[in-house]
């Protein structure tokens, strides 16, 4: 009986006894495991039925066994149900998402072997279990062999299968299992048998099984090593190297395979005096290093290639000696000795055979090539010498500042260098740590150009130049003034704004006695207003509008003059009104408001309706009048609806209509008399 037997058998002594002792069966442990596997899908920390360790042991490997099971199932099943494993490929890469994709890979290949006509024996070289699937997958697609039924028996075999509802196999409505699997207990479905914990296996001994779906595989325990590869029978074979040529023999050397491993032989012999090395090259013996010497007593010998000379015995000294003047022993060399000893300037001390150099300060003394080397004690001490960059000098060290700075007394650290000191700004200058920066005054910009130089601002160029003067800007070296029109303006007070001159009230204007001065916006007029015929000039003046006074004239019929009496405009007046350029024209800007003489509120049925219009003067349609409600009167407002650049004048002449049952019974006419400016300020 081999080994395998006995630890068989000593193993099932042991569960026997075991069994014996307790009183949960191994079947009853590896359902536990099976069940556990199947309702957690994890076998990492099962609770323990038994205290038993081979209970332990059946629960764990029937709970790991079912759960891979399982895992390779749902991808043969995806590979029969879908026929595509691409939902797998974006999914994780855990262990368990890659086992499901290949037993769906596999399954697929299985299919395609068989929709191909080829063997189900797949002869890929693939893992073992994915070749378990294909061979599975492949045989469960193929007909069954033998006698073929009639049409009639086909139909109700197939009617009494699909009532059946078999997994894998079904044989006139009774359902079986493909081999490796056995019958559930509904009588449809099919499990796997896991031969490695039944043990109908054949894995010997060194071999671990390896449960598959629908069969088992062996594995071997322990590697072949090096020099050794595994066969397909699970066996060690030895490499040939030679024959593979992956051996390292020289050119001149020849492979000679061996167990495991292979030797390098040399193709040619050497001649006398030579010995072959394990490159198979040929080195030259040197005979004179033998134990026995080849020459005899009173020679020294001499080794040459491929061979040897024998002279006579002489006195040679060593490193540090001479001959004496008789030749006949060995004295001591005084290197110090003479002006230029062997130390080059430093201090020498001669020693019995040798000498020895006592090195100037920044130097040490080299005991190999026996001189004085210069000490780089900038590299020696980095940070420690300087306090900023430092230099190595034969013997010495030499400190630098970097630029802004200055050697201090001390010839280490490092000062800063006041650059205002040597007036490098064109205007203000401040001196700042390691540098200096460049200042400007008031109406000046530094330089992009070198940093240093201060250039005048162009204040007038500015984005907002056109806002800094009222009229136009002047640009001065560092500054600006500000100017207005030559005439009728002067500049205010904060030497930006334009202000008009009154010409009328500071006595300017060149207007006669007769005639009334008006002031305008950069300028003046001289008004004279007459009444016409049949009217007369009214002692009311009342303003209607800021900064003109009103001359109203009413009608005045001498007796019987039916024409004048039939007349119905009962009153002529006129007014001034100067408006600037408006250089930002957003909406209408109201400039006169009119109110008939006697008040008048909303119209009804004994009042009149007042209805206003502009009968001349109204140029490019630039105004228009509205009626509106104040404090319950109604008022004419005459608008400027459109912009109007100046110099411009024109007399808008406008009616107050007073309207009764559609017909005008009387008007007034008002001449506004409007004179718009060039500028807008």
């Amino acid at each position: 009986m081999d080994l395998y037997m006995i630890v068989l058998l000593s193993l099932c002594g042991l569960l026997r006894a075991q069994e014996t002792t307790e009183t949960i069966s191994l079947d009853n442990c590896c359902e536990d495991g099976k069940k556990r596997g199947l309702e957690s899908q994890d076998c990492s920390s099962l609770p323990l039925i038994s205290e038993s360790t081979t209970c332990r042991v059946v629960q764990e490997q029937c709970c790991s066994a079912v759960l891979e099971d399982s895992i390779c199932t749902s991808g043969i099943n995806m590979a029969k149900d879908q026929s595509s494993c691409d939902a797998l490929l974006s999914g994780s890469s855990t262990c368990e998402t890659k086992t499901t994709k290949m037993c769906c890979e596999c399954c697929l290949l299985g299919r395609a072997l068989q929709d191909q006509g080829l063997s189900c024996e797949l002869s890929l070289p693939v893992v073992y279990q994915c070749g378990q699937v294909s061979r599975s997958c492949c045989v469960d697609k193929q007909p069954a062999h033998g006698v073929q039924p009639s049409k009639g028996d086909a139909q109700n075999t197939e009617d009494q299968c699909k009532a059946a509802g078999c997994a894998q196999r079904c044989l006139n409505g009774t359902c079986s299992c493909l081999d490796g699997f056995k019958l559930k207990t509904d009588g449809k479905h099919c499990e796997d048998i896991n031969e490695c914990l039944l043990g109908p296996h054949h894995c010997v001994t060194g071999e671990r099984c390896i449960n598959t779906l629908g069969s088992y595989r062996c594995q071997r325990e322990i590697s072949c090593g090096t020099g050794y590869e595994l066969t397909d029978n699970n066996k060690c074979k030895d490499i040939d190297e030679c024959d593979l040529g992956t051996h390292n023999c020289a050119a001149e050397m020849e492979c000679q395979n061996t167990a495991g491993s292979f030797r390098c032989r040399p193709r040619m012999q050497c001649a006398a005096g030579f010995i072959q090395d394990a490159l198979g090259s040929c080195i030259d013996i040197n005979e004179c290093v033998s134990v026995t010497g080849p020459c005899p007593g009173g020679q020294m010998c001499f080794n040459t290639v491929g061979s040897f000379i024998c002279q006579r015995h002489s006195v040679t000294c060593g490193r540090g000696y001479h001959l004496n003047a008789e030749g006949t022993r060995c004295v001591d060399i005084d290197e110090c000795a003479g002006p230029d000893n062997s130390c080059d300037g430093h201090g020498c001390i001669n020693l019995v055979g040798s000498y020895r150099c006592e090195c100037r300060t920044g130097f040490i003394f080299n005991s190999i090539s026996r001189s004085c080397e210069d000490i780089n004690e900038c590299r020696n001490y980095p940070g420690r010498l300087c306090a900023h960059k430092c230099e190595n000098i034969l013997g010495s060290y030499k400190c630098s500042c970097t630029a802004g700075f200055k050697l201090a007394d001390d010839g280490r650290n490092c000062d800063d260098v006041n650059e205002c000191e040597s007036s490098p700004c064109s205007q203000e200058c401040a001196n700042v740590y390691g540098s200096y920066q460049c200042y400007c005054r008031r109406g000046y910009q530094l330089s992009d150009a070198d940093g240093i130089t201060c250039e005048d601002i162009d204040e007038c160029a500015l984005p907002t130049g056109g806002h800094i003067c009222s009229y136009r800007c002047h640009n001065t070296p560092g500054s600006f003034h500000c100017t207005c029109p030559a005439s009728g303006y002067t500049l205010a007070a904060n030497g930006r704004s334009c202000q008009d001159i009154d010409e009328c009230l500071t006595g300017t204007h060149s207007c006669s006695e007769s005639e009334s001065c008006f002031n305008i916006q950069g300028g003046f007029r001289c008004l004279s207003f007459d009444c016409p015929a049949n009217y007369r000039r009214s002692g009311d003046t009342r303003p209607r509008v800021d900064r003109a006074d009103i001359i109203r004239c009413v009608k005045s019929c001498q007796h019987n003059d039916i024409s004048c009496v039939l007349n119905p405009i009962l009153s002529t007046s006129h007014t001034a009104i100067s408006l600037p350029t408006f250089r930002e024209f957003n909406k209408p800007e109201e400039i006169v408001f009119l109110r008939s003489p006697t008040p008048s509120h909303l119209p009804h049925m004994d009042s009149p309706e007042i209805v206003y219009d502009i009968l001349e003067g109204n140029i490019q349609n630039s105004f228009d009048i509205i009626k509106r409600l104040d404090h319950g009167m109604i008022v004419g407002v005459v608008r400027q609806v459109k912009p109007l650049v100046g110099p411009v004048s024109t007399v808008l002449k406008l009616a107050m209509n007073y309207v009764t049952n559609g017909v005008v019974s009387h008007r007034n006419i008002i001449n506004v008399h409007i004179y718009v400016s060039e500028f807008w300020f």
